[in-house]
């Protein structure tokens, strides 16, 4: 069996990373056998090396090795590419034309973006491995071929399959062998060694000297998160081999090439906000404003005595519990809401629209009569209002969602996730 390094050199992989070589390791010991391989990974981390080492160290290697990229070919003609098609089984088909699985006869197929592929051919793919049967376009004749299939995808795939995008049973047939490359961050140690090799080859290239990092750019190099992995550290090697002419390059002139660099510092795990936080927010400002409104239903029955009574001063004295309970509450809920307001002041979010909304409301409520609402209070239903404001709004300016939005003081948006929500 050849060994980890020997195979890394021959197919110019570059790193030692302990996954990067228990990748290569999978590939050198599952390569005699015909097993089916995903090979898992983001974009740009180099998964195509991995089919080419297990065709190349397979009984099948004096045959073809065919790769597709299943996520370039158009959905109405994928079909026909990879399985072939008889000559009138469609318009502008004017001949019988062969496809990679007839062609690869014996040999390797590498089917890159796999996760892309149409559920259609998702079923006549899962055939060609169950028994090595396809059938092509517009034919009734069963054929049989001999091939190895290399798959590889960057897609969460339980998350695909999740959502009906992906067949489960085609996932577990193709995954009999996982091999999973790690992005380029997760490799520091491998990133200016590629950076070099890079260099290199673009030197020799354009014939030009070849370029050099002091250290702090190499420090700033493997700090990097380098979202498009090894592609984007090779464009960028060859960038600035091209248009710097000085030829050792320190952090400043390197940062200029590095994209984005504030938002590719290390990610806060879990900042992100769950629905669950959502619900929370939202609970806490419906209790603040129902108690607001009953404060103030307080406040305005308190001023009534006051303004029917001859003796202010007995009339405070007799209500000062309920003085003190209104005003007692006000700190707590400028803390709650400063809660909130200061936790989503960098994003947009669903409970600020809602406080906007209630406040809209809290103008129109000030318009009602004092002696009304003195008799009775007022049982507010806040979904109730907002259902009858929104219709108010609706049927005044006729279906149109953007004036509506805009006399409701809410976003465009907003409203229409309030019609979904209530059937509107």
């Amino acid at each position: 069996m050849e060994s980890i390094q020997a195979t890394k050199q021959r197919f110019g992989i570059i790193g030692n990373d302990p996954k990067l070589n228990r990748a290569v390791e999978k590939a050198i010991q599952v390569a005699p056998t015909d097993i089916s391989v995903l090979v898992t990974g983001e974009s740009g981390v180099g998964k195509e090396s991995i089919p080419k080492i297990i065709h190349a160290l397979s009984h099948r290697k004096h045959h073809k090795y065919i790769a597709v990229n299943c996520g370039a070919i158009p959905e109405g003609t994928i079909d026909s590419e990879l399985f072939g098609h008889e000559k009138g089984a469609f318009t502008g088909a004017t001949t019988t034309r062969s496809g990679y699985f007839e062609v690869a006869d014996g040999g390797t197929i590498f089917l890159d973006e796999v996760g892309e592929l149409p559920l259609p051919t998702q079923v006549r793919l899962l055939r060609v491995l169950e028994n090595g049967e396809f059938l092509k376009v517009g034919s009734s004749a069963l054929q049989k071929t001999d091939v190895r299939i290399v798959a590889a995808t960057n897609v969460k795939m339980v998350d695909a399959i999740e959502k009906g995008k992906f067949r489960e049973d085609l996932y577990y047939r193709l995954s009999t062998v996982d091999i999973n490359l790690p992005p380029l961050r997760e490799r520091s140690e491998d990133i200016h060694l590629l950076f070099r090799k890079f260099a290199s080859d673009f030197a020799q290239k354009y014939k030009m000297p070849t370029v050099r990092l002091n250290d702090q750019a190499i420090s700033l190099l493997t700090q990097y998160r380098w979202s498009g992995n090894i592609r984007q550290l090779r464009n960028v090697a060859e960038q600035i081999s091209v248009l710097e002419t000085e030829r050792n390059i320190d952090y400043k002139t390197l940062k200029h090439y590095l994209p984005n660099m504030g938002s590719n510092l290390p990610a806060v795990i879990g900042s992100k906000k769950s629905e669950s936080d959502f619900s929370n927010e939202r609970e806490i400002l419906y209790k603040v404003l129902f108690d607001m409104q009953r404060d103030v239903n307080d406040l305005k029955k308190l001023t009534m005595e006051l303004m029917n009574s001859n003796n202010s001063s007995e009339v405070q004295e007799e209500n000062s519990s309920l003085i003190n309970k209104i005003y007692s509450k006000d700190h707590d809920h400028e803390e709650q809401l400063a809660a909130i307001v200061e936790d989503d002041y960098h994003n947009e979010s669903t409970d600020v629209e809602v406080l906007n909304f209630s406040e809209t409301q809290e103008q129109q409520s000030s318009n009602y009569d004092f002696a009304e609402e003195i008799q009775e209070e007022e049982n507010l239903s806040l979904h109730e209002k907002e259902l009858e404001l929104i219709k108010k709004s609706l049927e005044k300016y006729k279906g149109k969602r953007k004036d509506a939005a805009d006399e409701l003081g809410i976003s465009e948006r907003t409203l229409y996730r309030k019609i979904k929500q209530y059937n509107l």
